[in-house]
């Protein structure tokens, strides 16, 4: 496969229909689902790659489960904070995640979320789709950037995929062969 078709594979497509509420982001990751499946759904994960890199990420909650809730905040370096929250209709193993989505800064514009996993013999391709309540608010949510933390937070969710959480190669394993959650990257 040449570098062109990988990169093209490993872009991330936001589509808004100019007719309906909605957003569809995919993006594949060289990674199996369950793998995938697992930093979108372990907090010790989610902290490492969820939004832009500009900003820390704290979790005050996430029970990643039919049933659960999150919140989560991502800080600015003045200090400026942007909370998030949610319930966790459903929550399938390496297949789909489907969940409520609100910002505090308009708590009372709540999205709908299903993100869906697709093996692609040892890749997964994640497609999520998101309809808000109106076109208008869907535009408001594009008007903020959110490309950019999408893109980038799929950039970093590829480095602790491949290893490089913080940056650098390494080994994620511990010494009974499970996974670290400790910012070194997420391999099998």
């Amino acid at each position: 496969m040449s570098t062109t078709e990988v990169n093209r594979r490993l872009e991330t497509q936001i589509e808004a229909d100019p007719a309906l509420p909605t957003i569809v982001i995919t993006r594949e990751f060289d990674a199996s689902p369950d793998r995938v499946f697992r930093a979108y759904t372990d907090p010790d994960l989610v902290v490492q790659w969820l939004g832009p890199r500009r900003l820390e990420m704290r979790i005050d909650e996430y029970d990643a489960r039919s049933g659960g809730a999150y919140r989560y905040v991502h800080r600015e370096d003045d200090g400026t904070e942007y909370g998030f929250r949610g319930v966790f209709h459903e929550v399938r193993p390496d297949e789909r995640i489907v969940q409520t989505f609100a910002y505090d800064g308009f708590p009372d514009s709540v999205s709908l979320e299903k993100a869906v996993f697709e093996d692609l013999g040892g890749r997964t391709r994640v497609t999520t789709t998101s309809v808000m309540e109106s076109v208008e608010a869907r535009d408001a949510i594009i008007k903020s950037g959110m490309q950019d933390g999408v893109r980038q937070g799929y950039e970093r969710l590829d480095e602790l995929l491949a290893g490089r959480g913080s940056g650098e190669a390494d080994d994620t394993t511990d010494s009974d062969g499970e996974l670290r959650t400790d910012g070194k990257g997420l391999k099998p």
